[in-house]
């Protein structure tokens, strides 16, 4: 135990995110550096998700910190990692953190890590390495947006996503994405006189639009951008299926399409897009219980990650059941959904050992942190979903920039062949 690494001050401090809600930040302080990570958010959370704060909102979060949490840190070594996470679990005592907030459990982790990354004098992803080689991922990237993420009049699917599935560079894939998003923004200028320009949470643009003239949009946008830059794009899908699911009827609502469909329909409408537009990724296709649709779906989607969040939280008993059915072939990793980096490695490897991609993930409502970054290249994840532009989504892939340029020579970019459809 090196004592530039015992922890000697823990602080939290009430901020605001992105979309303009109150989160809480930590400092971690230890006697040879100091660490800093703010909670972020989500809009459409998946109900299994952890208690983002207690009764009480941030204001009692920071109480139960300075209360509950800092008294038992204080003298811990940050380099004992799942020691530290053992112990937020510990002084919670609730299985959904909502005693001291899966947010103040996700900040203090993610902040204890980088204070022993600071102590070593390390990045954090070298402090946290998991796997023998650094790879950089690929970018997902929100480009048009709908559902909870929009408003009204905009497609029912809730992001449109742009993924890059080989480039020379990780700056590369970036950059092929913001032409992406710059051709779609166009493009509706042109198709829609009225376009206002507006984007929704994310950055993305937020057209009125139906889900099928959206996809047409963003074909057309990946398939020009692949064309000019060499870097070959493709067009993906989080359909967010929990947000307009109809549980007492039994019916999806397509809002914006004026129609409902059942579960088999479900199933057949997102093997029709699949196949038509040569999507490799969709995001939650069905609703959040529907094991046995996932599995269905995912049995069918050949050359295609159906892709579980709202399914599976980041959660290990929620991925155990997925596992036993084969309900899906990836998983959504979002660490503050879970709670601590150690909760969040375990998903990660839990899902490598059954042949799962994981794919990290930022909120809706995000900060300019970017451990996620640094996360992606620790724990071995090929793909980062973080959407395209705005400083809170820039900061994540300019991280990842940085994190190409200290890796120098060594760098290589995942190379995502399963995905590489038509």
């Amino acid at each position: 135990m090196g004592s530039s690494t015992i922890i000697s001050s823990v602080k939290g401090l009430g901020i605001f995110n992105g979309r303009g809600e109150e989160t809480i930040e930590i400092d971690v302080r230890t006697l040879g550096g100091t660490g800093r990570t703010a909670a972020p958010a989500g809009k459409s959370k998946g109900k299994y998700e952890v208690a983002y704060f207690p009764k009480g909102g941030v204001p009692q979060a920071v109480k139960n910190l300075e209360k509950l949490v800092k008294p038992a840190l204080i003298g811990l070594d940050a380099d004992q990692q799942e020691l530290l996470d053992r112990t937020l679990h510990r002084i919670d005592g609730t299985k959904n953190f909502s005693r001291i907030g899966g947010n103040t459990a996700y900040s203090v982790s993610l902040a204890a890590a980088e204070a022993a990354a600071a102590s070593h004098k390390k990045p954090l992803f070298a402090h946290l390495m998991k796997v023998r080689k650094a790879v950089l991922p690929m970018p997902l990237g929100n480009i048009i947006g709908g559902g909870k993420h929009a408003g009204k009049g905009t497609p029912d699917i809730q992001e449109f996503l742009a993924l890059p599935v080989r480039a020379k560079s990780f700056k590369d894939a970036y950059a092929a994405n913001i032409k992406v998003h710059r051709r779609v923004g166009k493009l509706l200028s042109e198709k829609q006189p009225t376009f206002t320009g507006g984007k929704g949470d994310e950055g993305a643009w937020a057209p009125k639009l139906k889900n099928s003239e959206a996809l047409d949009i963003l074909h057309q946008a990946v398939e020009e951008v692949s064309e000019e830059t060499g870097v070959t794009v493709k067009p993906c899908l989080d359909v967010a299926a929990s947000s307009f699911w109809d549980g007492k009827k039994g019916k999806y609502r397509y809002v914006s399409e004026g129609t409902t469909r059942d579960s088999g329909e479900q199933i057949e409408f997102i093997l029709e897009l699949i196949e038509e537009y040569k999507l490799p990724f969709v995001e939650d296709p069905l609703h959040e219980d529907d094991y046995r649709g996932f599995a269905e779906l995912t049995r069918k989607a050949k050359g295609c990650l159906i892709c579980g969040d709202d399914l599976f939280v980041t959660n290990k008993k929620r991925l155990e059941a997925g596992i036993k059915v084969k309900a899906a072939n990836s998983i959504l990793i979002k660490p503050n959904q879970v709670g601590t980096v150690t909760d969040t490695y375990e998903a990660v490897k839990m899902a490598k050992e059954f042949g799962l991609t994981p794919v990290v993930s930022h909120r809706s409502g995000e900060t300019c942190d970017s451990p996620i970054a640094h996360l992606a290249v620790a724990f071995g994840m090929p793909i980062i979903k973080t959407g395209v532009i705005g400083g809170e989504r820039a900061a994540k892939l300019n991280e990842l920039i940085r994190i190409e340029a200290i890796l120098g020579h060594r760098a290589s970019t995942a190379k995502l062949n399963i995905l590489q459809r038509g």
